[in-house]
């Protein structure tokens, strides 16, 4: 697993710079921090969060998520703050809801009204936020590799460890070891050394320690949970440590509809063509416009 994300962050470091032309490459500011971002595609909206340490194009753009979905969409993709070529405050009071009003921010800075909200592990858990406090912005949300991060939730306590962690320049270690699947041996020193060496080379460690230091506001409630009217869709890896909290969330939000990716884990589920092809029938089952490759298979 370490090889791959490694190879992933040097593909990323490699493309980032040059993977959109000057048409495509847009910035706004949202309080403050300038936000990156590309629009692709026609028709409904199609919002875009990637996850902690990632960025448009090693989230979306190398697995071919965003080119796809293009096809029949409007997609908004941005780079959080703390990432990419977004601004990197480190202040922790600048991340957590501040992130989750990017994407009102982002919407309104684009005249979008309603959108389809997808998004990755840390995205997907800025996406649960979403829809407790802006049900009113979404057409459907969907969870990557993200469950419920409940106030207080025990399984977090090693967030800390992680903040800690970059400030002292020793990288993510605890994240990785977190997300290691059960069964599976813990990397080595070596490895994770390694794996840090790629991550310096895209990212503010101080930034990414005040994101983590915020992550902890993105919780939501159970009665917020079970109060929700927007169509949810949860795609996890089989192998996922957080596929707990998917779990857990279906008990409270019942017409959850869940797609569990087998033999995939954090860092391969959103690889696997099964990811891309379970998203890509929820947003056609809730499009009010019908998606130009499916109207066009229907008229063959």
């Amino acid at each position: 697993m370490i090889r791959r994300i490694a190879l992933a962050f040097v593909l990323c470091a490699l493309v980032t710079c040059s993977a959109f032309g000057d048409d495509k490459d847009k910035f706004f500011d949202s309080n403050g921090v300038k936000i990156h971002y590309v629009v692709e595609g026609q028709g409904e909206p199609v919002v875009l969060i990637h996850g902690f340490t990632a960025s448009i194009q090693m989230q979306w753009g190398l697995p071919g998520i965003l080119s796809k979905l293009s096809k029949d969409y409007q997609v908004v993709a941005y780079d959080n703050r703390g990432h990419g070529r977004s601004g990197k405050p480190h202040d922790p009071s600048m991340y957590g809801v501040e992130m989750v009003n990017d994407v009102t921010r982002l919407m309104d800075h684009l005249n979008i009204k309603k959108a389809h909200v997808v998004g990755y592990s840390m995205g997907g858990f800025i996406t649960d936020l979403l829809v407790a406090t802006h049900p009113d912005r979404l057409i459907t949300a969907t969870l990557g590799g993200a469950g419920w991060m409940r106030p207080d939730d025990s399984r977090m306590s090693f967030m800390t460890e992680l903040a800690d962690s970059l400030d002292a320049g020793k990288g993510i270690g605890p994240l990785i070891n977190q997300l290691t699947p059960a069964g599976r041996p813990k990397p080595t020193e070596e490895q994770i050394d390694s794996f840090n060496q790629m991550l310096s080379l895209t990212n503010d460690p101080k930034a990414l320690a005040a994101c983590v230091r915020g992550m902890g506001k993105l919780n939501v409630t159970e009665a917020q949970l079970k109060a929700n009217k927007v169509p949810v869709l949860a795609l996890i890896g089989e192998l996922d440590p957080l596929k707990a909290g998917v779990d857990e969330l279906k008990t409270v939000m019942p017409d959850l509809k869940v797609v569990v990716i087998e033999d995939t884990d954090h860092m391969t589920a959103f690889r696997d063509p099964k990811f891309i092809g379970g998203l890509e029938d929820f947003l056609e089952a809730h499009s009010k416009l019908k998606p130009a490759a499916a109207a066009a298979d229907g008229a063959k």
